[in-house]
């Protein structure tokens, strides 16, 4: 791990080369609120490194070791991040991007943003960022806010989880509580339907059966023109961490089949 000035902020950075690079490279963005880089460098980071594709984590802005400024949490300064990131550490070839959660959320944006720079995206319980999305982010987000202010939950956190969580749970609370994070995340900026269908790069959603697409789990591939999914039955929203294995052979024939040439 090292730590890098990335768009004004001291950001936590982990780097992956591969030791017989492929010419591919993998950027795995983590998700809000308790995950960090750490959720995708203890499961897939080493295994697509060793098969030949270069990996690049870091913690998101307010997230794990990464600096949290008071304000500055829209969409738009997630994705300048991640453009200043690659503009650093992989400026000459695009890559393929793998987003949980909120993480895929960003992916979204940025591939509407900057076609040129992604080759492929895997989508972990990702959303990108609609009207729709930006409702269900301010009832959870409002939710998440009002739980973690009452301090018995953090017991029954221990008692469920682990004290380890209990201490995530805590950081988030402060995270929640020391920044803007809550009230700027869901004003995007938001995609239109027709934002979305303007995204021109393979993209793959992986969905748990029970979590948050749940009510309809064709939608978000039905405006994809190159999108497909895969649903892991009686899984709910956290795939990647009680399904890494099956999502790291996922990951690693879909780099496969969409590598350059």
């Amino acid at each position: 791990m090292e730590i890098m000035r990335v768009n004004g902020l001291r950001t936590n950075v982990g780097l992956l080369p591969a030791k017989e690079p492929k010419g591919e490279a993998v950027v795995f963005i983590h998700g809000m609120g308790t995950d960090s880089l750490a959720s995708f460098y203890l499961t897939l980071a080493s295994p697509v490194s060793a098969a030949g594709i270069d990996v690049i984590t870091y913690d998101l802005r307010g997230h794990g070791k990464t600096e949290m400024p008071d304000s500055g949490y829209t969409l738009k300064d997630f994705v300048a991040d991640l453009d200043d990131l690659l503009r650093q550490v992989r400026p000459d070839a695009p890559v393929h991007l793998v987003g949980n959660s909120f993480g895929g959320t960003i992916a979204y944006s940025y591939a509407s943003m900057s076609p040129e720079r992604v080759r492929s995206i895997v989508c972990i319980e990702a959303e990108p960022p609609t009207e729709v999305w930006a409702d269900k982010m301010t009832q959870i987000l409002d939710y998440t806010g009002e739980f973690l202010a009452a301090d018995e939950n953090y017991d029954w956190i221990e008692a469920t989880y682990s004290a380890h969580h209990r201490r995530l749970a805590k950081m988030a609370a402060k995270r929640i509580m020391a920044t803007s994070i809550t009230r700027e995340v869901p004003l995007g900026p938001l995609m239109t339907l027709e934002d979305v269908w303007s995204i021109a790069c393979p993209v793959l959603s992986l969905l748990g059966q029970d979590g948050y697409q749940s009510d309809d789990l064709d939608a978000l591939t039905s405006l994809l023109p190159r999108g497909e999914r895969i649903v892991f039955e009686g899984q709910g929203h956290s795939v990647l961490v009680e399904q890494h294995r099956r999502v790291r052979e996922l990951v690693l024939d879909w780099v496969a089949r969409h590598a350059d040439g």
